[in-house]
């Protein structure tokens, strides 16, 4: 009888653990199935430069999938970022001719001013961040097509830090994914080692307790709306210099392949609980899709996109699922 008790408490505690596991590590373990089912279907799928290209292409919607993990995690929402990719493209091409650098810039600081409107009017108005960020996607995707004329601004050759931005390469790996890996291992440090981090995550948590505690949530909301707009802006650079022109029509749904990545990743829609090396593993997901159904050649947009959305629900069910498990 004892026996028969230790071993249920033993397949119970094995049961608990298998479900932290799935819970933290789910999305990776689905990655690595869905890389190993690839590797016997697809010959080219695991040559180097498929995987650089994988890496290399979605480089711009992990940078964006970063601040919206950031947002998110503060019991936000900022639906404005793929607008924000494409002004801060468009501004970076246009001043181009005046150098890289202030094309850099100039693409960035766009995007991180939108950043900052979106940041006061949810903490400052305290309007609701899907209302906000929604009218900003509007305005900001009107500027862009309105500055244009409706068309796509070549970045000329002598801006050739831009392009390199986009296209170059550092050894052999491209400045894209140096870019991605650097910006992810700041952000985790911010996240998990710094005052700001914690504030993050207590007002995502509860804000009022986290206000009792001596957290001004204001200052944690304005900050998280501005590093999601100053990324939004950095993504659409790096994009105007991949294209070679500043497209504004670009990035168009981005911001639900950003929320995908993120809720992937295991972060919480309410808040409070995540973390951002989940979501590059939801993106890199994400991207291997995409790579698959173009790999297969018989399968039209459209219904890769129908193909897509379907997998995107069995994956946030299963999360869900094992979450509540937990």
């Amino acid at each position: 009888m004892a026996a028969t008790r230790s071993l249920a408490v033993a397949g119970m505690r094995l049961s608990k653990r298998l479900a932290r596991l799935l819970t933290s590590q789910g999305v990776l373990l689905m990655l690595l199935s869905l890389a190993v089912f690839a590797s016997f279907r697809y010959e080219t799928f695991l040559t180097p430069l498929n995987l650089m290209n994988i890496m290399r292409q979605n480089s711009m919607l992990a940078i964006v999938a970063l601040g919206m993990t950031v947002v998110i995690l503060s019991g936000g929402i900022d639906l404005s970022v793929g607008s924000l990719v494409a002004l801060g493209g468009v501004v970076a091409a246009l001043l181009a001719g005046q150098g890289s650098f202030v094309a850099i810039v100039g693409g960035i600081a766009s995007t991180t001013l939108l950043g900052v409107v979106n940041g006061l009017l949810v903490s400052r108005a305290r309007l609701q961040p899907f209302v906000v960020t929604l009218f900003t996607a509007s305005a900001a995707r009107g500027l862009a097509l309105s500055i244009t004329e409706e068309r796509s601004i070549a970045v000329p050759s002598a801006a050739s830090g831009l392009v390199w931005l986009g296209r170059g390469f550092i050894g052999f790996v491209p400045v894209p994914v140096l870019i991605v890996a650097l910006l992810y291992f700041a952000a985790w440090f911010m996240l998990h080692k710094s005052r700001l981090g914690l504030h993050v995550f207590a007002i995502g948590d509860n804000e009022e307790a986290s206000r009792l505690m001596g957290v001004n949530p204001n200052r944690v909301k304005l900050a998280v709306y501005t590093f999601s707009g100053m990324l939004s802006g950095l993504a659409g650079v790096v994009l105007a210099g991949r294209l070679g022109a500043g497209q504004p029509v670009a990035a168009f749904g981005w911001e639900t392949d950003a929320i995908a990545a993120t809720v992937m990743g295991g972060t919480f829609l309410v808040g409070g609980q995540g973390s951002v090396f989940p979501t590059l593993v939801g993106v890199l997901l994400l991207g291997m899709m995409y790579n698959l159904l173009n790999l297969e050649g018989t399968i039209t947009p459209w219904w890769q996109l129908v193909l897509r959305g379907g997998f995107l629900l069995m994956v946030v069910i299963f999360q869900q699922r094992i979450a509540q498990r937990e």
